[in-house]
C-alpha cells in the first residue's frame, strides 16, 4: 500500500486493492514519510474502512489540532456500535465522535461538566443506542482514565441516533423533515405565533420530533403503560398544549395511519407547553 496522504506522524490514508480508502495508525508510520510512499506494514496498529468521499479531509483538519487517541477511542467504539445496532453507521461519525470526545475530556480536565437537557427521553426512547454509548464510557475509561458522566453517554447516544438520517438513507431525512415540519406548522397554527427557534425548550422539542419520526419510520412503538393520571392532569391544567397534542394526532392517524399512545401524547403535551409558554406568559403581562 501506498500513502495517499499524510494526516500526522501516525496517521496517514491509503487504498487497499479494492481501492477502497483506508485510515491507517500506528505509532510512527508516518514519521518523515511523504506522499507515494509505501506504508510500513509492521507498524501498522490499526486500521479502519472510510466508504464516504470527503472524511479523510475531515479527519486531516481535525487532527491538526486534536491527538490521534481520541480517534482510535472513537474507532473501538464505532467497532462495538456496529456489532450492536442493526442499521448502518455514517462514516462521519468517526470525526464527529473524535472531537466529541476531545472535547468532553477536556471540558472534564477543566472540572466543567455540562447537563444533556436530552439525557432523560434519550435513555428511554433510544434505549440501545444508550447502551452502546454506555459501553463507549467504559472504552473512554479504559483508554485514557477519565470517567465521564451519563451526560455524555447520552451525547455520544444522540451521535449515533443522528447518524441514521445522513448521508445515504436520504428517504429517511426526507420522511423525518416533512413530519417534523408539519408538526411545527400545526403547533404554529394552533397558537397563531412563531416559535423562539433560539430557546433551548425549542430544541428539546425539535430533538424530541426527531425521535418521534425516526420511531414511525423504524416501525418502534413505546409501550403505553397505562397510567394516566399525567395525561388527565394536562389535559386540566395545559388545554391548549393539550388540544394541541390532539391535533397532531389526528395529522399523524389521517397522514401515516400512525395511531400514537396516551404516553405519547403526554409527552407532545409537555414539549408544547414548554416552547410556547413564553408566548403565553407575554400575553398575560
Amino acid at each position: 500500500m501506498e500513502i495517499k496522504k499524510v494526516l500526522n506522524n501516525n496517521v496517514v490514508v491509503a487504498n487497499n486493492e479494492h481501492n477502497q480508502e483506508l485510515v491507517i495508525m500506528g505509532k510512527g508510520l508516518a514519521f518523515q514519510k511523504k506522499v507515494g510512499q509505501p506504508v510500513e506494514t509492521e507498524k501498522i496498529e490499526k486500521t479502519f474502512i472510510l466508504e464516504s468521499l470527503g472524511i479523510s479531509e475531515k479527519l486531516a483538519t481535525l487532527l491538526r489540532d486534536t491527538s490521534e487517541v481520541y480517534l482510535n477511542i472513537s474507532s473501538k467504539i464505532l467497532d462495538y456500535a456496529k456489532s450492536q445496532l442493526p442499521y448502518k453507521l455514517d462514516d462521519y461519525l468517526y470525526v464527529a465522535l473524535t472531537d466529541h470526545i476531545s472535547f468532553a475530556i477536556s471540558r472534564h480536565e477543566q472540572g466543567i461538566e455540562l447537563k444533556n437537557a436530552l439525557l432523560w427521553e434519550i435513555r428511554k426512547y433510544y434505549k440501545l443506542e444508550y447502551e452502546v454509548a454506555q459501553h463507549a464510557l467504559h472504552i473512554i475509561e479504559e483508554e485514557v482514565g477519565v470517567k465521564l458522566t451519563a451526560d455524555e453517554a447520552a451525547s455520544i447516544a444522540l451521535h449515533l441516533v443522528n447518524s441514521q438520517i445522513s448521508g445515504e438513507n436520504m428517504d429517511m431525512a426526507v420522511q423525518v423533515t416533512e413530519m417534523v415540519n408539519n408538526v411545527l406548522n400545526i403547533v404554529k397554527y394552533h397558537f397563531k405565533m412563531e416559535l423562539d427557534e433560539s430557546t433551548i425548550n425549542f430544541e428539546r422539542f425539535l430533538t424530541h420530533l426527531r425521535f418521534f419520526a425516526m420511531r414511525f419510520i423504524r416501525k418502534e412503538r413505546v409501550e403505553d403503560t397505562g397510567d394516566h393520571f399525567l395525561y388527565d392532569q394536562l389535559n386540566r391544567k395545559y388545554p391548549e398544549a393539550f388540544q394541541c397534542s390532539k391535533k397532531i394526532k389526528t395529522y399523524l392517524e389521517k397522514s401515516y395511519s400512525w395511531s400514537i399512545s396516551k404516553d405519547e401524547q403526554t409527552y407532545l403535551t409537555v414539549h408544547i407547553h414548554r416552547v410556547t409558554k413564553r408566548h403565553e406568559y407575554q400575553q398575560s403581562e
